[in-house]
């Protein structure tokens, strides 16, 4: 399986998000400019400037006309996908960490960063079809809990939010009322920061890192536990595999922390595991530092992994791998 390297960033990745049709694998890094490449071969198609801070995240619209992107300058802002024209710009009081469109691209969830004397919060946006027609107020404001949201997302049929962050405690909020409805279990829930949250291609589970060094799965509905999948470091991203049962986890320890030996043992690799028997197949080495970001391909049969090392790494797997026998 020899993975394709992309080097168009020059800063450590953050995120990493495919189209809907898998055709278009858009990135972004702490270098203020998110990039679109083309899914198959990783030639770089263009990059979205405008932003003055670190992008943390980003999705991009069912259609693939639209992109939306958060910065640490304190702005969310949608671009056009194909020319990379700005269509609106969101300013906040403190930067963006998160944003997620709902079904139908009809709203978007936007989280911000404690900053000040402010809390973290997670607002709710309208967007319009027509791009003129953008207003930037928002439609509700949830005021978050201590520490950062690092992650956000719509519930089933865009009823319910789903975040998670440095308290480690996963919350589901009525997006209509702005009503906290539930929190997960301190005793199985994560101890100490959420990093990552990823939903299932149906939409009926979602997988959730933490700096704990474990992974765990739950029901999007109840916030039941499914699996909790276990490793030796830190856990900064996950994925899961929309055709078979596999889950893949990448992390490291903190750039910081990180001495010479490490990165001679490839401790930088993203390991995949059985998703029901939570055991660990196989891994994939490569990155010189931290794994950051992964994103599978929507048809199963590639996935991409970003790193502290600034590049994106896509890999197609080989025959062999849908056939793992466990």
């Amino acid at each position: 399986m020899r993975p394709i390297l992309m080097k168009g960033h020059e800063r450590p990745l953050t995120f990493l998000k495919y189209n809907r049709e898998g055709d278009l694998l858009f990135s972004c890094a702490k270098d203020h400019n998110p990039t679109v490449w083309f899914a198959d071969n990783g030639e770089r198609l263009g990059t979205y400037r405008g932003h003055n801070g670190a992008v943390w995240c980003c999705d991009v619209s069912r259609d693939s006309t639209r992109l939306i992107t958060g910065s640490a300058d304190q702005t969310v802002k949608l671009w056009n996908v194909q020319n990379g024209a700005q269509l609106f710009t969101f300013s906040f009081d403190s930067p963006a960490r998160s944003v997620d469109f709902s079904v139908g691209d009809r709203l978007a969830v936007i989280t911000t960063d404690p900053f000040m004397e402010l809390s973290s919060s997670i607002h709710l946006k309208s967007i319009a079809r027509d791009p003129s027609q953008q207003i930037g107020e928002s439609l509700l404001v949830l005021k978050g809990p201590q520490g950062r949201i690092n992650r956000a997302v719509w519930g089933p049929l865009n009823s319910t939010i789903i975040s998670a962050g440095e308290d480690a405690v996963i919350r589901v909020w009525d997006s209509e009322t702005g009503k906290l409805l539930r929190e997960s279990d301190k005793e199985t829930g994560h101890k100490t920061t959420v990093t990552s949250l990823a939903k299932s291609a149906d939409g009926s589970h979602f997988l959730t890192g933490s700096l704990d060094k474990s992974a765990k799965l739950w029901d999007i509905r109840t916030l039941t536990l499914i699996k909790t999948y276990v490793t030796e470091r830190p856990v900064n991203a996950v994925a899961m595999s929309p055709i078979l049962d596999h889950v893949v986890l990448g992390g490291g320890q903190d750039a910081s922390a990180v001495t010479t030996t490490d990165r001679r043992a490839g401790k930088f690799e993203a390991k995949f595991f059985e998703k029901i028997l939570q055991q660990e197949i196989g891994g994939v080495k490569g990155h010189f530092g931290p794994i950051n970001a992964l994103a599978f391909n929507p048809d199963g049969k590639s996935f991409a992994s970003g790193g502290e090392d600034g590049y994106v790494r896509l890999h197609h797997f080989d025959p062999d791998y849908f056939n793992i026998k466990i």
